[in-house]
């Protein structure tokens, strides 16, 4: 909306800077931060008010880890609204409303929807299950359809979103990928990434603090895609109006700052699978529009451990009867070696910005 200011130029000159993707990701950055921290003491209340804690689970379920986590008992969750109320208005102020930027906006908008079911019934039925999976990949499932239906009909980006692209290559290795093809893969890459981030939110600040090295890499990726000089310069494929992604992923880190103030140890407030469905499923459809879909395995390093701790857990149980960490996801297990929650969450965002710097030099290895 902003950025319609740069047809006024003529009026006063420092409208011209609106038509900088630089300058509206920078004010994108303030708008959610001011927004997050104004809405912030309310929405808390509220949440104290109506006594949405998330319920913990038991020490039948988890042994010594309920006891290391029994302070958190009256802590307020669903504070993903307050990211989600502190992003769409900043990227609806600052971003050109093209096709990228409504994508992301649907299938974040969809996903925040699911996980707020999940913790509403987590809520009211004062238990720690919520929405059952085949609902959530239902839903899942209905945001794919609709998401790549917005880019497939689009004369402008039905071609570019049919080439696979993947790391350290200068061309995509499939020009053209089938539709079926293309729905399964948009499924498993915003579904993947948002259950991932939904495993990692375990412990205060860990998911939101690993989250925003992911997104500042993917912000840096979107203005190098939608710079032709810049796109060619690095042998990527330019992709007009995909710059405008930016905007969303400066967005996402202004409030992640906000909920991180708050969530640090010991948390005021949970993000809950308000916050980590809707924050993974974003980031893997702007992963997929910037045609980088892979590179979020390596930049996204520190979720996909956890995905996989949770995995190999699941499989060395069933085959062979044994545990291959004292429990999964993979944090829980150093907690229960001893380590204090801030060491753990402190040391996973050393490894998470290291794999967020790996998977941005690669972009020159083509």
């Amino acid at each position: 909306m902003l950025s319609y200011l740069v047809s006024l130029e003529h009026i006063w000159g420092p409208f011209r800077l609106f038509g900088y993707l630089t300058f509206r990701s920078a004010l994108a950055i303030c708008i959610s931060l001011i927004i997050g921290f104004s809405l912030a003491p309310w929405i808390f209340e509220k949440l104290r008010a109506f006594k949405i804690s998330q319920s913990l689970r038991t020490e039948n379920e988890v042994g010594r880890l309920a006891q290391l986590h029994s302070g958190k008992k009256n802590t307020p969750t669903m504070g993903g609204i307050l990211i989600y109320l502190s992003i769409v208005p900043s990227v609806l102020l600052c971003a050109h409303l093209n096709v990228y930027v409504l994508v992301a906006l649907v299938v974040y908008t969809g996903l925040t929807i699911i996980g707020f079911l999940d913790d509403y019934l987590k809520v009211t039925k004062k238990s720690s299950k919520g929405l059952g999976s085949k609902w959530k990949l239902a839903g899942q499932g209905v945001l794919t359809l609709v998401s790549v239906g917005m880019l497939f009909g689009n004369v402008d980006t039905h071609l570019i979103m049919s080439e696979l692209w993947i790391p350290f290559y200068k061309h995509p290795i499939i020009m053209e990928m089938p539709l079926w093809f293309i729905v399964i893969f948009f499924f498993f890459v915003m579904a993947g990434s948002s259950n991932a981030i939904n495993l990692t939110d375990g412990i205060d600040g860990l998911a939101i603090g690993c989250t925003i090295p992911t997104f500042l890499v993917y912000s840096v990726i979107a203005y190098f895609v939608g710079n032709a000089i810049i796109a060619h310069y690095l042998n990527m494929h330019y992709i007009s109006g995909a710059g405008e992604l930016m905007i969303v992923c400066a967005a996402t880190i202004g409030a992640a700052l906000v909920f991180l103030w708050y969530n640090s140890h010991p948390a005021e407030v949970f993000m809950g699978d308000t916050g980590s469905l809707g924050l993974g499923g974003l980031i893997g459809a702007i992963a997929f529009m910037v045609h980088e879909p892979f590179l979020l395995v390596i930049v996204g390093g520190i979720f996909v451990l956890e995905a996989v701790s949770v995995i190999l857990q699941i499989i060395s149980f069933k085959m062979y009867g044994k545990r291959v960490f004292r429990m999964a996801p993979i944090h829980h297990h150093f907690e229960l070696k001893g380590w204090h929650e801030n060491k753990v969450v402190i040391r996973f965002w050393i490894i998470s910005l290291l794999f967020a710097l790996a998977g941005l030099s690669t972009l020159k290895l083509r």
